[in-house]
Order: C-alpha cells, then structure tokens, then sequence
C-alpha cells in the first residue's frame, strides 16, 4: 500500500482547521522503521513570522512517539501538541501511513519557512527571501533580496546589491553570446538591482529571516 499524502494533508487540515490553524506543509522523510518521520507544520490563518528565535522540543504525541516543537507567529506548544494526538490517533485508525512505524512531528513553519505556493509568496511580500531557480535568469540561479511582488505567476525581487552586481556580471556573458535566459525580462538590463522570476521557474524558495 503506497501513502497518498494527499491523502494525510486533508485529515491533517480537519484537524488543525477544529483548532482554529490551518496546514502549511506536510512531508515523509526516511524510507522505513524509526526512520520514517512525518513531519506536519501548522500555522493561524493570516499570521506572520514576527520573532526570532529556532522551534524547541516539546511534548510527545501519544500514537506513534509524536514531537511537538512551538511556533512563531501565534501557534503554540498546546496547538503543537493538541494536532499532534489528535491527529496521531485518527492516522493510526484509518492506517493512513501504511509500512510500519513511524514518528510524527507537528510544529510551525519557523522563521525560514519553505516557499511553494503561488499563496506563499503573495502572503510574504515585503519579506526577505532566498530562492533558486531550475533555469538561469540573467546567468543565475541562486537570488536573495526582498520580494516586492508576486502577481499572475512572476515574482518581482529587489536584491542587495552585491548579488545585483553578480547578476549584471554573469549577465553580460551572456548577452554577449546572444543567449537569453530563461524567465529574464527586458526591463532588467534598466534597472540591476530588480529582477523578474517566472513563479513555474522556481525550484525552491524560502524566508529569510531578519535578525
């Protein structure tokens, strides 16, 4: 029987959605026994990132050795550790893990939370992010800088200006042969230190945080 995670992210969403949270990200990690980890982050609809500071471990869940961690932004230890044996129990009756054992962790997304979703980005603008494209833009695939905005599936960064520079560097190699990259637009050769990025381009992303 193979996991349909699709699958465990609904039931996980009816449980948090019960605690007034919502599901940001649901992933297996390992391939089987104590190895395998399901790892569960939740947050509160509409809340932001808004101290620094890493998760810490919390209470266990009682189904299958369960970790809770606390978040940022507005979930707590109890959120962590109320979806957590809620959840653990309702995986356990429904076998919706199937191969064994496995250990369930629920905590936030932290503060450099992972950035996937056309919502994700649209929900941090004005927020500093890293991100790393499939293909280069401009010569590059790794960006850092804030995003200004995220609209009909490009994303708009303002990056520091020693990335910018690197950009524009790596850049004239490659107008120089003709080539252009993919997701590059015109307007960036006017302005260096903003660049556009197509959403379907991006290979993964993530907040980084302002400490």
């Amino acid at each position: 029987m193979v996991l349909d995670l699709q699958h465990v992210r609904g039931i996980a969403a009816r449980v948090a959605a019960s605690y007034g949270l919502e599901i940001w990200d649901v992933e297996l990690r390992g391939t089987g026994g104590k190895s395998r980890m399901l790892r569960v982050y939740i947050d509160r609809p509409g809340g932001a990132v808004a101290q620094a500071g890493g998760d810490a471990a919390g209470e266990a869940g009682p189904a299958v050795g369960g970790v809770t961690h606390p978040a940022v932004g507005g979930v707590t230890h109890e959120d962590c550790a109320n979806v957590s044996r809620e959840l653990g129990t309702i995986l356990d009756v429904e076998d919706a893990v199937p191969g064994g054992t496995y250990l369930l962790e629920v905590s936030s997304p932290g503060l450099d939370r992972k950035l996937a979703k056309a919502e994700d980005f649209e929900r941090f603008v004005g927020s500093r992010v890293k991100l790393m494209t499939r293909e280069p833009v401009n010569g590059n695939r790794h960006f850092e800088g804030r995003l200004e905005g995220a609209a009909e599936g490009r994303l708009v960064l303002v990056l520091e200006m020693q990335n910018a520079k690197l950009k524009m560097q790596k850049g004239r190699g490659k107008r120089r042969s003709g080539r252009r990259d993919a997701g590059a637009t015109a307007g960036e050769d006017a302005c260096a230190t903003r660049v556009e990025i197509d959403l379907s381009n991006v290979e993964r992303a993530h907040l980084a945080p302002e400490i």
